[in-house]
C-alpha cells in the first residue's frame, strides 16, 4: 500500500513559472484516491538536468517514501526539432534504478516521444509520467489500476502505463 508519496515536477518551463503544474495536484487526487491516508509531499519543481533530477531522488531515498513519481522530462522531441530542449528524467532514471522495466513511444508529431520507466531503488518504486496533462493523466489511471491488481509487478504496471498513454492518440500517429 502506498502510504508516503513525493511528487516531483521537472521543467524549466515549470520552474520558471513559464507552464502552470497542473499534473500536481491530479497526481495527488488518483493516489487519495487509491489510499484516503497516503500522505503525499510536491517538492519544488526542479531543472531539465540531470543531476538535478539525480540529486532530487538520492537525497528523498531514504525518506521512509513508498513512491516518488516525476513529471515530465520524459520526452525526445529534440530529435525532431533543434528549438525543443532535451528531456533528462528518463536518462536519470535508468542510472539509478536497480530493477526496472522500460516503455518507450513514437509517434510522428515530433511531440510524442516518450519513455517511461517504472523500477525501485532500494525500497521505494519509482515512476515517470508524460507533462501533458492527457498523457499524465492516462498514464496515472493505468498506474493506479495495474498497482492495485499487483503492486509488484513492474513489467506490468509499465505496460499498462504505456498502452494507456498511447490510446489517447489517433491510430497511426503512434508505433
Amino acid at each position: 500500500m502506498i502510504e508516503n508519496a513525493l511528487i516531483i515536477p521537472t521543467g524549466d518551463e515549470i520552474k520558471e513559472g513559464i507552464v502552470q503544474d497542473t499534473d500536481s495536484p491530479m497526481i495527488m487526487q488518483q493516489l487519495i484516491n487509491l489510499n484516503p491516508r497516503c500522505q503525499v509531499v510536491r517538492s519544488i519543481p526542479i531543472n531539465d538536468d540531470e543531476n538535478a533530477i539525480l540529486d532530487a531522488i538520492i537525497s528523498n531515498i531514504e525518506s521512509n517514501l513508498d513512491i516518488i513519481i516525476l513529471i515530465g522530462g520524459s520526452g525526445g522531441g529534440h530529435r525532431y526539432s533543434s528549438t525543443l530542449g532535451k528531456d533528462f528524467t528518463h536518462s536519470a532514471l535508468e542510472t539509478i534504478l536497480e530493477q526496472k522495466y522500460v516503455g518507450e513511444i513514437y509517434g510522428k508529431n515530433g511531440h510524442l516521444w516518450c519513455k517511461l520507466l517504472c523500477g525501485k531503488k532500494d525500497s521505494t518504486l519509482i515512476i515517470n509520467v508524460p507533462g501533458p496533462f492527457k498523457e499524465s493523466k492516462a498514464a496515472m489511471e493505468a498506474f493506479v489500476l495495474a498497482y492495485q491488481k499487483s503492486p509488484n509487478n513492474l513489467k506490468s504496471i509499465n505496460e499498462a502505463m504505456i498502452a494507456s498513454v498511447i490510446q489517447q492518440y489517433p491510430v497511426g500517429i503512434v508505433k
